[in-house]
Order: structure tokens, then C-alpha cells, then sequence
């Protein structure tokens, strides 16, 4: 049996309150447990909410916290995503996603791409991660793990779905823009999304899930969305637009198989190529010549 099934928890996360955000996480991961998800998806920082800025700190959580554990023991039988302010042990702030499989914490990603544009300001109260890695799950599958602006750098699908990833995970908190369009195509915001994702699930001839926040915080909307793609580029699933709710998704695994042996792009990557040619232009940026 190769069907999985994925909630995508399209939710609106309490700003700056970590408890009830807790709490709505483990109604959430029960309920959708209990209707036979394989997979629960939260959105980015959805144990804390997105704008904290100086409320970062006071939120965060350590891996070794007894709040995260008791979080990941609603796991048993099923996996999750839960995004999160985490405080490494030298005190440094990452904005994380953590994969939670049968009771415990699998495998933990610390957002690489901290935007510092427009309205995002991170780099001022985080620090960025440095490593991308894909790993196994009881999903059958190995997963790779990204946070929202990871997926605006096509080297982290690239990356991921190198070092084995065939479920690729975006959970995003990205705020709407371009509204005056809502009427004709959906906010602009969500056609770039819908054309990355639909382009890395092809070029990579991986699933893509994509679990984007709704509601607002401190006057920032965010649109919802939440999409599953199938490594064909083809569309499973989409949520509507900024409504809340749980949805549920189904996958077939047997359809890896068969888009990667028909369209073997990713087979055909050259790792090595690309190692040469970046070494070239690091050399070259760094003023020493060409070799």
C-alpha cells in the first residue's frame, strides 16, 4: 500500500502565545490522527506566530524542552512538521521546522534563507541555518524540509532531492500582496508560489507540500493556499484562500516511480559539474582569476 494521506493545518497561529498554540497543535494532530493522516503539515512559526520581532526570545524553546516531547507523543503511528523559535544551547535564534515521528523528534531544519526585504526584517533577531539534508521517515520515503524563503533559492529543492528527498516540505507564513488581482488569478503572491512549487515538483520529480498560515499579525494578512503537487508538476491539492481549516490530501508513492523513470531528469543532474563551475566563480568573485 503507497497512499499516504496529508493534513495540511492551515491555521492562524496566536501571536507572541506559545501555550495555546500548543494546545491547538495537539487538537489538530489528534483529530487528524484519528481520521488516518499519515503526515500533519503546520505552517512556519506555528507554535508562536510570525511577527514576534523582540518577542523571539520568550518564546523560543530548546529541543530538550519538555513541551516539545509532550508535542511529539501525539505522534505515535503518524509523522508531523511543527515550526518553532529554537534556542540552540550557545543561545543563538533559529526560525525551525521539526519532523516528529512516533513519539519523538526525527530530524530538525533550521531555516537557511533569512529574508531581509520589503516587510521581512530576520536577520535582525535570527541567525541562519547552514544545513540541508534530507531523511528517512515512516512515511516510506525520505523528506526534505524547507521554511517558507528557502524555496525562493532553487538550490535548496535542488539540494534536498540530491541527497534523497521525494516528499519536499515548505511551511510558509507568507503574507498576501498585489490584492488589486484577487478578483481575476487569486492574490499575486500565490501565482509565484503555485509557479515555483509546480516547477521544483517537476524538475526534481518530487511530491511537493506546501502548508501555508492564514489570519492576521499586527496588521500583516496571510493568504492560506496550502498546496500538495505531484512530481508531474500537476496539482492534488489546493486549499481555498485565508480560510482556516484542516485539509486532507492523498498521495500515491507509485507515482515517484513512474515519473522518474519516464522523465529521469534528476538522474541526469551533475553534482560534480556544478561543484566546479561554483568553485570557479567563488574564485573569481574573490578576485583570483580564473584557473
Amino acid at each position: 500500500m503507497q497512499r499516504r494521506r496529508i493534513a495540511l493545518a492551515q491555521l492562524a497561529p496566536r501571536l507572541g502565545r506559545l501555550d495555546e498554540n500548543l494546545a491547538i497543535h495537539r487538537e489538530v494532530l489528534a483529530r487528524a490522527r484519528a481520521d488516518g493522516a499519515d503526515l500533519v503539515v503546520f505552517p512556519e512559526l506555528g507554535l508562536t506566530g510570525y511577527q514576534l520581532q523582540d518577542l523571539s526570545a520568550e518564546v523560543a524553546m530548546r529541543l530538550d524542552d519538555p513541551r516539545l516531547s509532550a508535542l511529539a507523543a501525539g505522534t505515535d503511528g503518524c509523522s508531523a512538521v511543527v515550526s518553532f523559535v529554537e534556542e540552540a544551547p550557545d543561545h543563538r535564534l533559529y526560525i525551525a521546522a521539526a519532523l516528529l515521528e512516533d513519539g519523538a523528534i526525527r530530524h530538525v531544519h533550521r531555516k537557511v534563507y533569512l529574508p531581509t526585504y520589503g516587510l521581512f526584517d530576520e536577520r535582525r533577531f535570527f541567525a541562519a541555518g547552514q544545513i540541508l539534508r534530507a531523511t528517512p521517515s515512516r512515511l516510506g520515503t525520505p523528506v526534505g524540509l524547507a521554511v517558507c524563503e528557502d524555496f525562493w533559492h532553487l538550490t535548496v529543492p535542488l539540494l534536498l532531492a540530491l541527497d534523497g528527498a521525494q516528499v519536499l516540505v515548505n511551511v510558509s507564513s507568507s503574507p498576501g500582496r498585489d490584492v488589486a488581482a484577487v478578483n481575476e488569478v487569486g492574490l499575486g503572491t500565490a501565482t509565484s508560489w503555485r509557479t515555483l512549487m509546480r516547477t521544483y515538483a517537476m524538475l526534481t520529480t518530487s511530491f511537493v507540500v506546501f502548508c501555508n498560515r492564514v489570519g492576521v499579525d499586527e496588521s500583516v494578512t496571510f493568504w492560506g493556499g496550502s498546496e500538495v503537487i505531484g512530481p508531474d508538476g500537476e496539482p492534488v491539492f489546493q486549499a481555498p484562500l485565508h480560510d482556516e481549516g484542516v485539509f486532507v490530501a492523498e498521495i500515491d508513492l507509485a507515482d515517484l516511480r513512474r515519473e522518474r523513470i519516464v522523465l529521469p531528469v534528476l538522474r541526469d543532474e551533475r553534482p560534480e559539474m556544478v561543484r566546479r563551475q561554483l568553485e570557479r566563480i567563488l574564485r573569481e568573485r574573490a578576485g583570483e582569476g580564473p584557473a
